[in-house]
This record gives structure tokens, C-alpha cells and sequence, in this order.
């Protein structure tokens, strides 16, 4: 009918109105929630580290690159799990977007309940244990994957998109932390700041391109599984590489009170 059309055509606009939402807990944060005391030691020394993402890039380059290759299996699979799997439903399996965009939405709201759990689990058995268990768990979905997606069974379909984003959460979850920790109290902003957005540079953004571009090359969905697996022996090689957790803080203060 012409109202729903009407509905359909406005309805994208919905989920970026509830975000104001997540707007205003993010200030509440902000504005309210005390700062570690490692971070406040290091603030009343008054000593401000000026030029701090230089400093990161010229002091802490291993960490800088380790945090960014160790994402490699969490950005990477990520996006062929909420992007290319549309492309490839809908044109090599034949399944309607709608179905496909419902399934996902599922396996969101599953992955996401999942995130805390994760992160949870990694206070007790170690960041390093979860997140490397999560970069093996990827790696061995890899074919699996996109073998339940290409029986075409609708059930099947959605437990292989469900199941990929849980593992995911295996890695989302303790990530900021084992990122954080790598990096001293005085330039744990700057320097997980840069490691975080180079992974979305080199892992997440070219990820449905190189997905499409394989698939493309290949007609078949193996060569896209070794690539998943690819990001995975990446992601361990950068995790084993990362730096032991940080002292409590290095001279100076945070990148966060950094000056120009």
C-alpha cells in the first residue's frame, strides 16, 4: 500500500533517531564515571606529552602494529558477515534481501548479548586466552560457514550467520582491553586510537571488496574461506607479538591531555 511504501521509504531514518539514545549514555559516561586511578596519578603530575601520536609511532611501533594486525580476524570476517553475505545470498544462493537482512539482525542481537559475556570471561581466565580462542574458533568457521550457507536450507543459513557473529563477540569482546593494556597509562589514547582505526584501514574497509573481487575471479566461496583463514594467522601472529600488559604508567600523562 502506499502508506507502508511511505513507511518502508522513511524507516532507515528509525535506527539513527534511536541512537540519540546511545547518545546521551555516551555523555553520561563521559561526564560521570570516574577515572581509573592510574590515570588520575598520572594527571595530578601535571607533565603533558606533547606530539603524543609521534611519540606512539616512534616509541611503541610494535604495539602500534601488533594491535592493528591482531583485529585483522574480527574486522575482516566481520564485514563479509553483515555486508558480502547479502551480495552473495542474494546472487549465488537466490535468497531474498529481506530474509537475509532479518537473519542477520538475529545473529546481531545474538552476537551482541555474547559481547559482555566474552569480555566477562576474559577478566577470569586472561584477554589473551578468550581473544586467541576467538581467532582459532574463526579460522576453523571459516569453511564451515559458508558450507551451511550454501545448502540454501533457510535453518542452516541462519545458524551459519548466527554462530559467525558469536565468534566474533569471542574477539569484540575482550578487544578494547587487550588493545588498552598494551599501551602506558600516558599514551594508551593515541596509541590504541591509531592501532584500532589502521586494522579498520587494512582489514575491515577492503574486506567485501576483496570478498567480491574473489568471488568474482573464482565463482566459489573456498578461496574466501582461506581468506578468513588468512586474517586468522595474521591476527595470532599479531597477537602473540602484542607487548605484555603496560607498567601502571610511563612519564607523562595520557595522549587525552595531550597539547598540539
Amino acid at each position: 500500500s502506499f502508506a507502508g511504501d511511505r513507511f518502508l521509504d522513511g524507516a532507515w531514518r528509525i535506527p539513527f533517531l534511536v541512537s540519540v539514545v546511545l547518545v546521551a549514555v555516551g555523555l553520561y559516561v563521559r561526564l560521570r564515571v570516574m577515572e581509573s586511578p592510574q590515570f588520575a596519578r598520572v594527571r595530578q603530575a601535571e607533565q603533558v606529552v606533547r606530539q603524543p601520536v609521534l611519540r606512539v609511532i616512534v616509541k611503541h611501533p610494535r604495539a602500534v602494529l601488533s594491535s592493528a594486525f591482531l583485529r585483522m580476524s574480527e574486522q575482516a570476517p566481520f564485514y563479509l558477515f553483515v555486508t558480502f553475505v547479502l551480495t552473495y545470498g542474494t546472487t549465488v544462493l537466490g535468497f531474498g534481501q529481506d530474509r537475509l537482512l532479518g537473519d542477520t539482525m538475529i545473529g546481531a542481537v545474538v552476537g551482541l548479548g555474547c559481547v559482555p559475556l566474552f569480555g566477562w570471561l576474559s577478566d577470569r581466565l586472561g584477554r589473551r586466552l578468550v581473544y586467541g580462542a576467538g581467532i582459532v574458533c574463526m579460522g576453523l568457521f571459516a569453511f564451515p560457514y559458508f558450507g551451511l550457507l550454501n545448502t540454501r536450507l533457510p535453518a542452516l543459513v541462519l545458524v551459519g550467520i548466527v554462530v559467525s557473529l558469536v565468534v566474533h563477540s569471542m574477539q569484540y569482546g575482550p578487544q578494547a582491553a587487550l588493545i588498552a593494556e598494551s599501551f602506558g597509562t600516558n599514551v594508551r589514547y593515541s596509541g590504541a586510537g591509531i592501532g584500532y582505526h589502521l586494522a579498520s584501514l587494512i582489514a575491515g574497509g577492503p574486506a567485501p571488496l576483496v570478498a567480491a573481487a574473489i568471488l568474482h575471479a573464482t565463482g566459489s566461496s573456498t578461496w574466501i574461506s582461506w581468506y578468513i583463514v588468512g586474517c586468522a594467522a595474521l591476527a595470532m601472529i599479531g597477537l602473540l607479538a602484542l607487548p605484555a600488559r603496560a607498567p601502571v604508567a610511563e612519564q607523562g600523562t595520557t595522549a587525552q591531555l595531550a597539547v598540539p
